[in-house]
């Protein structure tokens, strides 16, 4: 049986990069794109996206560079953009209303199919043309709709029981708004998203310039 080498989680983050900078060019009317042109992008050197590339297979041509149309057809397939994903949201707040209202997700291949809370209050509004519905019906309607991925933007306090939920209904990529780091087996992959992390996370380099202790190394400010 032949062997495949898999690729390291950051090629994977990095491949949706691609794929949204190949959409750019494609609406400015570009036909082909070296890897420098396309690395200076999205920040990234053009031996980074040769590399990357190399675990799908080879889809430049040296001297000529890529076909932006082909390589970003290849790269939604590899990421499984030819079909649509149905995707099921709970937590109804704010902040989950506006991502149920985010009309990005279907153009990318995503759908959300359904929402959930815990709030009786909330159960029976409409968002989105979506009925809110009650938590406690997430496994049957996640089996029905054959749902693998679900987006979690619950408080701290109920995102692991939450997504207990989720993994027994056979969801096995979660998206967590809350912030805390939930435990889920091995087999289901989870992508944080926690706006008060990555703030702290530049403080730290404002709060030294502030006092001189250094500077940006470049003009994104990437060190």
């Amino acid at each position: 049986m032949e062997h495949f080498e898999l690729p390291p989680d950051v090629v994977i983050r990095r491949l949706p990069l691609y794929a949204r900078s190949l959409r750019y060019l494609i609406d400015e009317g570009t036909l082909s794109v070296s890897s420098q042109e396309l690395g200076e992008r999205i920040n990234v050197t053009a031996a980074q996206i040769r590399k990357d590339l190399s675990y799908f297979g080879e889809f430049g041509k040296q001297g000529i560079g890529y076909d932006v149309e082909k390589l970003l057809a290849h790269i939604e397939r590899i990421l499984g953009l030819h079909q649509e994903w149905p995707v099921v949201l709970v937590g109804v707040g704010h902040l989950g209303q506006a991502i149920a209202r985010y009309e990005g997700f279907h153009s990318k291949g995503l759908r959300i199919v359904a929402l959930f809370d815990s709030d009786p209050a909330k159960v029976g509004q409409e968002v989105a043309g979506l009925t809110i519905q009650q938590d406690t019906d997430i496994t049957s309607v996640v089996r029905e709709h054959d749902v693998r991925l679900a987006i979690v933007a619950v408080p701290a306090t109920r995102a692991q029981d939450v997504t207990d939920l989720l993994v027994q209904a056979g969801v096995r990529g979660i998206l967590n708004y809350a912030p805390i780091i939930v435990q889920v087996p091995e087999a289901v992959w989870v992508r944080y998203i926690d706006p008060v992390a990555v703030l702290h996370s530049m403080t730290y380099y404002l709060a030294r310039n502030e006092v001189g202790l250094f500077t940006s190394t470049n003009g994104n400010g990437v060190h």
